[in-house]
């Protein structure tokens, strides 16, 4: 189990950078004029995007592999686990929100300011802190 659950972290580790780094981007190419330096921050996008989505794949196999494999979080006084999973559908919708707006980026239709994706940018290290403390503290 505790070679599942290394395993979980490190990948979660991983998606989680990529989603940290990701909206760093959308704040470069939303204030960014050039056509040159947009191309390349697209690219930069587009290939973070891709690799944080194969990261995500294994941190939510090895999750659920510990969950349901070795029936951590079940019964009583495991209610961290349901708010824990709930803050994971939340950084899934935030990853594929991601896509959505490197979509417009790509298709040149952004209407959203640098000042918004900086603000953005904050939501996975909030969704983060909010995991961590439920898994750590499990409060109840």
């Amino acid at each position: 189990m505790l070679w599942i659950k290394a395993l979980h972290i490190v990948f979660v580790t991983s998606w989680f950078a990529g989603l940290f780094y990701l909206p760093r981007l959308f704040v470069n190419l939303a204030d960014v004029n050039d056509v040159a330096t947009t191309e390349r921050l697209l690219m930069m996008a587009r290939k973070l995007y891709r690799f944080t989505s194969i990261l995500m794949v294994p941190a939510l196999v090895f999750g659920l592999w510990l969950w349901l494999g070795y029936g951590i979080g079940k019964g009583p006084g495991n209610g961290w686990l349901h708010a824990k999973l709930a803050f994971v559908v939340l950084a899934i919708g935030y990853h594929h929100a991601c896509e959505s707006l490197l979509k417009k980026f790509e298709a040149g239709i952004n209407k959203r300011s640098h000042v918004y994706y900086r603000w953005f940018n904050e939501v996975p290290v909030v969704l983060l802190l909010a995991i961590v403390i439920l898994v750590i503290v499990k409060p109840f």
